[in-house]
């Protein structure tokens, strides 16, 4: 899925693309300063991969990441690398064999600061509740919206395949605080009233 933002998505790298110029574009997932190299993860909704950033190779970029903060929204040009046997990470798999050495970097949107990390189990459900839309990014939920997207379509498919047509009906339940509509369905026991 190529885009003025990516040639890949960061789920489509493999050890196979080393060496390779590539444009990547997603969240910043966390940022490590080890005193003169910055790593950084950067996640999208494929995966999480490194990079990395050197002052002595790209002094400018390497200016830009150590403003980044979670969340920020960010694109990066850079080269495909191994990383060392020592360093890699098995918890993610092939993405963890790899990092991008960072060549150029365009912040695309900035994030205020955190209310809490994202994936912080931690919090409570009350403040997860309030923030609704950071905790959809957590793993745990894009699973889980992932997998009923999946099971709805292949219901779809199949009523569809067996010549059924869908009917929207509203449903009447509480209204949530993330910003869903509230409909007025006029009532027919009770005419005149909703």
């Amino acid at each position: 899925m190529e885009s003025k933002y990516r040639t890949h998505m960061i789920g489509q790298l493999t050890s196979k693309n080393v060496g390779s110029s590539i444009r990547l574009a997603g969240w910043v997932a966390s940022r490590r300063d080890h005193g003169g190299l910055i790593f950084i993860d950067l996640r999208d909704k494929t995966g999480i991969v490194q990079l990395t950033f050197n002052p002595k190779l790209h002094a400018d970029t390497w200016k830009i990441a150590e403003t980044l903060r979670d969340e920020y929204v960010i694109s990066v040009s850079g080269t495909v690398k191994m990383r060392p046997a020592d360093m890699a990470n098995e918890k993610i798999g092939e993405l963890g064999k790899i990092e991008i050495e960072v060549e150029t970097i365009t912040i695309e949107s900035i994030a205020a600061a955190l209310p809490f990390a994202i994936g912080d189990e931690t919090v409570s459900e009350d403040i997860r509740l309030q923030y609704r839309f950071l905790e959809l990014r957590t793993d745990r939920m894009q699973n889980m919206l992932t997998r009923r997207d999946s099971f709805i379509g292949r219901v779809r498919d199949f009523m569809h395949a067996h010549d059924f047509t869908e009917v929207q009906t509203p449903i009447l339940a509480n209204s949530s605080p993330e910003g869903a509509r509230d409909f007025l369905v006029p009532s027919r026991l009770h005419p005149g009233t909703f």
